[in-house]
C-alpha cells in the first residue's frame, strides 16, 4: 500500500504513514527502509533518506538495487568518497557487473572533471565484454561530449537505438533527434544540427500536446525550442516546468528543472536568468558536479565568464542539505 500511496499519487506522508505501521510488524525488513528512503528524497529530507537507505543495506547488504539507489543519492549531493565506498560494496558480490564498473568510474569525472577512468572502462567492457555495451551506451555517450568526440557520440547514438536518453544524470529523457543535433552543433554542422532539432521538437510537441502538464516533457521542449533559437518559447516552456514541478514539491526533479532553467536561459543568450538559475541549482542535490561543467559542451555559452568559473569552482563542494 505505502509504494502504491507513493508511486501512484505522490502521497508521500500516507506512504511514510503504512510504513511505519509495517515497521512496527517487521521492523528489520529492509523494504520498509527503502522505501522510506526514497520518499524522503522527494521530500528534500536528504539527510535522514541516506540513513533509512544505509539501514536498508545493514538488513540487506547483497542487494543490488538499495546499493545504486545509495550511490545515487551520494552521487546527488557530491559526497563522493562515500559514493565510491558504497558502489565498491557491489563488486563484493557482483564483481563484474558493467554498470557498476561504469558507475564508479563517473566518480572521477563528476568530482575531477578527469574523462580517462571512464573512457578506459569503457574500452575494457567493449574488449572484454562486447555484450553489455548497450546497457552502458548511455555512458559512453557521456564520455563522448565531455570529450568532445563526435564520432564515439555517434556510435554510443547507434548503440542507443530509439531509447530515450539522459542528457545528465536526471530523469529527464530527450529523444535522439534531440542528441543527434547536439553533436552535430558540437562537430560545427549548423545545418544537420537544425534538422535534428526541428525533428526533436515535432517528437517531443506530440509528448507535451498529450500530457501538457508533465514538467519533465516541457522541460525537454524548452531546450529543444533553446536550441533551435526560439528564446520566447523556450524561457517560456522552462519557467512552466519549474511552475509545475518546484523543488519544494519534488526535491529530485523540481531540483532538475531549475538545473535545465539554467541550460535553456544560457542558451538563448539570457546570462543574468542563467547564472541566477545556476547558482541556484549547484547548492540543490542535482547531480550537477564540478566535471559536468568543466567539460560538457551543454555549459559553453557561460564560459569565459568569471560567474561560470566561480560557480564550477563552487560545485567542488558537497551540496549543504537537511
Amino acid at each position: 500500500r505505502a509504494q502504491h500511496l507513493y508511486l501512484g499519487y505522490l502521497d508521500y506522508e500516507g506512504a511514510i504513514g503504512e510504513l511505519e505501521l509495517a515497521r512496527q510488524t517487521v521492523p528489520n525488513d529492509p523494504r520498509v527502509f527503502f522505501w522510506r528512503g526514497l520518499i524522503q528524497r522527494r521530500q528534500g529530507r536528504w539527510e535522514e533518506s541516506i540513513r533509512d537507505l544505509e539501514l536498508a543495506i545493514k538488513f540487506d547488504p547483497r542487494n543490488l538495487l538499495i546499493l545504486e539507489e545509495t550511490a545515487f543519492c551520494y552521487r546527488a549531493v557530491r559526497r563522493y568518497a562515500e559514493e565510491r565506498a558504497t558502489l565498491d560494496r557491489v563488486f563484493a558480490f557482483e564483481p563484474n557487473d558493467a554498470v557498476t564498473k561504469v558507475e564508479r568510474a563517473l566518480v572521477e569525472l563528476n568530482s575531477k572533471a578527469d574523462t580517462r577512468p571512464l573512457h578506459q572502462m569503457i574500452d575494457s567492457i567493449r574488449a572484454t565484454e562486447p555484450a553489455a555495451m548497450p546497457t552502458i551506451a548511455n555512458a559512453l555517450l557521456f564520455c563522448a561530449l565531455a570529450e568532445r568526440d563526435a564520432t564515439t557520440a555517434k556510435d554510443a547514438l547507434t548503440a542507443l537505438g530509439e531509447n530515450p536518453i539522459n542528457l545528465t544524470e536526471d530523469n529527464v529523457r530527450f529523444n535522439r533527434s534531440f542528441f543527434e543535433g547536439v553533436v552535430a552543433r558540437m562537430a560545427k554542422d549548423e545545418s544537420k544540427a537544425r534538422l535534428a532539432f526541428t525533428a526533436a521538437r515535432a517528437e517531443q510537441e506530440k509528448i507535451v500536446r498529450a500530457q501538457p502538464n508533465y514538467a519533465l516533457a516541457v522541460c525537454a521542449l524548452g531546450l529543444i525550442d533553446a536550441a533551435l533559437g526560439r528564446k520566447d518559447q523556450a524561457l517560456r516552456e522552462g519557467r512552466r516546468a519549474v511552475e509545475l514541478l518546484p523543488s519544494e514539491k519534488d526535491a529530485l526533479d523540481g531540483s532538475a528543472m531549475v538545473k535545465y532553467l539554467a541550460m535553456i536561459a544560457a542558451w538563448v543568450g539570457d546570462k543574468e536568468l542563467a547564472f541566477e538559475q545556476l547558482a541556484t541549482a549547484i547548492r540543490l542535490p542535482t547531480g550537477l558536479s564540478y566535471g559536468q561543467l568543466k567539460l560538457l559542451p551543454v555549459w559553453d555559452p557561460l564560459r569565459g565568464d568569471r560567474r561560470f568559473e566561480k560557480l564550477t569552482e563552487e560545485a567542488r563542494q558537497p551540496v549543504m542539505v537537511k
